[in-house]
Order: C-alpha cells, then sequence, then structure tokens
C-alpha cells in the first residue's frame, strides 16, 4: 500500500509503503481510485485556521497522517460480521465515501449530522488516515454511497466534500426563482453551486472572481453575470451587482472565499431578508455592523460540508446529468505535492484529483 502522509506542519507529504490494512468488525477496504484535492488539506498541512488579528486556532490533528477527504473506489474487501446487520455492499461495487464520520453517540450524530459532531469525530483524511493512498479503511458500510452508473470516478470523489458543500451552500440560501444569487469565488465549489443554483432552483447568479479564466468558466456552468472585481473599483462591484436585481441588494451570497474583504463585501450587497452564506476557510475576522442585522433582516450563516442523506441526492444528481463537477487536473499519487502547490496559487480552474 502507497500513501502520502503529511508527518510535520509546512513540509511537503512523504510516499510511505506497507500492507494493506485487513478490515474487521464492520470494517470496508476501498480500493482508492481517485482522491480529490482540497483546499482544507493546506490549512491542515499549515497546522491552523487563521482567527484574524493576529490569533489562529490548530487543526487538532495528529501527525503522521494521510490527507485525504474526496474518495472515490471499488470496494475490495468487507470484514466478516453477523447476518443481524449484513453489509450494504460487497466486493467490486464503485462507491463515494462519505468522510465526515463522527463519534457515532453525540446528538448531533444521533440525528444524522455527523458533520457537525459534538464529541470525537472520526473524519476521514483529517482524524483518520484518508485517501492519498492507493487504499483507504472506511469503518462501516453506511459510509458509502453507491456510485455504480457513473462512468469517470474523477467525477464522483469530490462529490464527498466540494459538491456536498456546494449543494447545501445552496440550499441554505433558500432561492426562489428569478431571486438573485452572489457567488465569491469560481473554483471548483463555485462552478459546482452554480450549477445546482441554476438547475434546482431558477435562480439569476452573478459571479465575483479575480481571474478572466474562471469567470469564462463560471459562464459556461451557467451564470448569467460575471465581474473581475480585481479590473474594478468596490464602488463598481457594488453598482454592477445592484444593477444586475434592479437596483436592490442581492437575496444570497455565498462566499467561497472566506476573507476580510469578500465576506464584507458580501454582507454589504445582501438586500432586505438577505442570506451571506460563509463556506471558504482563508480566515481573518471582519466587524459586520450590528444595526443592518434588525434594520435589514440580514442572515450571515455558516456551511460546514453535508450530511450524508446530502451526499446521497447530490449522487443523483450527478447520475441524471444534471449537474457535472468540474475536474481540471488530473495527478499520479507521487504528485500530490504539486497539485497543492498548483491549489495554493489560484491556478486551479475546477478541481484538481489524484489517481493512486
Amino acid at each position: 500500500m502507497r500513501s502520502m502522509k503529511l508527518v510535520a506542519e509546512g513540509q511537503p507529504l512523504q510516499l510511505f509503503t506497507a500492507d494493506p490494512p485487513k478490515p474487521k468488525n464492520k470494517e470496508v477496504l476501498i480500493k482508492v481510485e481517485i482522491a480529490g484535492v482540497c483546499h482544507t488539506d493546506l490549512h491542515l498541512i499549515a497546522g491552523s485556521y487563521d482567527m484574524g488579528e493576529g490569533r489562529k486556532i490548530p487543526t487538532g490533528i495528529r501527525l503522521p497522517i494521510t490527507l485525504g477527504h474526496e474518495i472515490s473506489g471499488i470496494v475490495e474487501e468487507v470484514a466478516e460480521t453477523d447476518q443481524a446487520s449484513p453489509p450494504t455492499v460487497q466486493e467490486g461495487d464503485r462507491v463515494v465515501v462519505y468522510p465526515w464520520i463522527g463519534c457515532g453517540s453525540c446528538r448531533r450524530c444521533l440525528s444524522g449530522m455527523d458533520n457537525l459532531c459534538e464529541g470525537i469525530p472520526r473524519f476521514l483524511g483529517i482524524f483518520k488516515d484518508g485517501g492519498y493512498a492507493d487504499h483507504v479503511l472506511v469503518p462501516d458500510s453506511r459510509y458509502l454511497v453507491s456510485a455504480a452508473s457513473i462512468e469517470d470516478p474523477a467525477q464522483s470523489a469530490p462529490l464527498a466534500c466540494s459538491g456536498l458543500t456546494a449543494l447545501t451552500s445552496v440550499k441554505k440560501c433558500g432561492l426562489k426563482s428569478d431571486e438573485l444569487l452572489l457567488v465569491i469565488g469560481a473554483g471548483g465549489l463555485g462552478l459546482t453551486a452554480i450549477q445546482i443554483a441554476k438547475k434546482l432552483t431558477g435562480a439569476r447568479i452573478v459571479v465575483l472572481d479575480i481571474d478572466d479564466s474562471k469567470l469564462e468558466s463560471a459562464s459556461k456552468a451557467g451564470a448569467d453575470h460575471v465581474i473581475n472585481s480585481a479590473k474594478v473599483s468596490e464602488k463598481d462591484v457594488v453598482s454592477q451587482v445592484r444593477a444586475a436585481n434592479s437596483g436592490r441588494g442581492v437575496d444570497a451570497v455565498i462566499d467561497f472565499v472566506g476573507i476580510p474583504s469578500t465576506s464584507s463585501l458580501g454582507f454589504r450587497l445582501l438586500g432586505r431578508e438577505g442570506k451571506l452564506v460563509l463556506v471558504g476557510l482563508v480566515g481573518g475576522s471582519v466587524p459586520f455592523p450590528l444595526p443592518l442585522f434588525p434594520l435589514r433582516g440580514a442572515q450571515v450563516i455558516g456551511n460546514f460540508t453535508g450530511t450524508i442523506r446530502d451526499l446521497v441526492e447530490l449522487v443523483e444528481l450527478v447520475k441524471r446529468g444534471v449537474i457535472s463537477p468540474v475536474v481540471s487536473g488530473v495527478y499520479p499519487l507521487e504528485e500530490a505535492d504539486a497539485a497543492l502547490q498548483k491549489l495554493r496559487r489560484g491556478e486551479a480552474k475546477g478541481r484538481l484529483v489524484l489517481r493512486p
């Protein structure tokens, strides 16, 4: 078994070799076909999250760890178990792995919200070894979603985080047909969110980014208006966005970047009862003017991935051809650092993935 592990904060990943783990109890061994490369991995490598004003909080991971929480693959071995709870998969099945595995006993996990576990979470690729490897061990078959009819595994791996987060972010906006959504950031998540919002809600969409090629991809994905915020003043951005909504503020904003300038701009652009959904983890802090919350009925909502029910829904949307994840680069496992560096430089026009 080959795996790329983080052994020290801020350092390149290292290649390890070992025998594949043997599944026991309810565990399932997955042969990894594709592992997605996520911005969260960059924070894990850095070892902390930027809270603004010079404050940082540690990620809480223990090293060494195999990164990678976006995983698609083939069931290679299923542990023997009693027939009272037979596995839901069999050897040879192609699956997407739900990596947001909680403690299983806190109130969030018991309500199906493992991604917001209040106990000791077991997220794959973060707190347990993940998919930057040719095999990964999943603790229970119930965390596996069938991807049998998705021919290209590169289309299914990003669903477990990028696609899942895009779906739940759009859901939290509560959009109606012809309302205006502002998407900040046209990377892999933004491009997926555009497709979801356009096809599931009928909303109109404005996209902000600083890269013309990404904005071109956003237009192809269904955006009605695109603005390069690096080429115009903030005043002009506000004017153009409001003009797209008959002079009103927008109905919802999804900030996939998460820095003070993008979040404060998103809040400034909200209309009455507008919702700002914060997703990006780049970091910093923002002072919001408190009177505008009651005066506008504004809401600021955080979003972290989604439930396994959400993932099942998303996989079905892909199977039906409603949405198609945008994958812009495929790298060998040993070139994980090259993919991470490209992501760090902001050069990825869609999702980057590893093929072990």
